[in-house]
């Protein structure tokens, strides 16, 4: 067993407002989001993904952590704080932890037709949001378009996310974290080429 790192100060206020920080970005695609009384980072989690956690994984979201964010640290903060069950297949994730590999996108669950809600939501660990190779995206909560910068992703991300988008209403949705900062993009987000 590791020290296990604090989670919340103020559990019902830190997390109502990081849960509007969520929801913010999620009804802003493509807006960089800065959380508020971010908590300490869990390493080698961001500050943004721990709060991630803290504030949407629960005992009934299976959670998926990539083999490089699989570390003992880590699972002992989420059994403690959610009492999440870390799956072993990403096929059986709710919720997954993750940095850029190439394929990024494949293996999680899309959902059905039926039941589009039954899919994956990656967080996907960067070095940065912004400064990055920009790309133009468009969809219900951008204003017509917009344009983000994400740094550390491989280029074939976007033609996966293109294939992910053809799925809608099924496919992934990602929220990218650095630092303390969180940028939604959801399955209805389309990349413009």
């Amino acid at each position: 067993m590791t020290d296990i790192a604090p989670g919340l100060v103020d559990v019902a206020h830190d997390s109502q407002q990081l849960f509007r920080a969520v929801l913010e970005a999620f009804s802003h695609p493509g807006r960089v989001v800065a959380l508020p009384r971010a908590p300490a980072a869990v390493a080698p989690l961001s500050a943004a993904a721990t709060a991630f956690v803290l504030t949407l994984v629960d005992r009934d979201t299976p959670l998926w952590l990539a083999p490089d964010l699989d570390t003992a640290a880590v699972r002992d903060f989420v059994r403690f704080h959610t009492g999440a069950p870390v799956v072993p297949h990403q096929a059986d994730a709710l919720f997954a932890l993750v940095t850029p590999c190439v394929p990024l996108l494949d293996g999680f669950a899309i959902g059905t037709d039926s039941y589009p809600d039954r899919s994956a939501t990656l967080v996907v660990e960067l070095p940065a949001l912004t400064g990055g190779p920009t790309r133009t995206v468009r969809g219900p909560g951008i204003d017509g378009r917009t344009t983000i910068a994400v740094a550390g992703l491989a280029d074939s991300f976007w033609s996966e996310w293109t294939a992910n988008h053809a799925l809608f209403p099924c496919g992934v949705d990602v929220v990218f974290t650095a630092g303390a900062d969180l940028l939604a993009l959801p399955r209805s987000i389309a990349l413009e080429t």
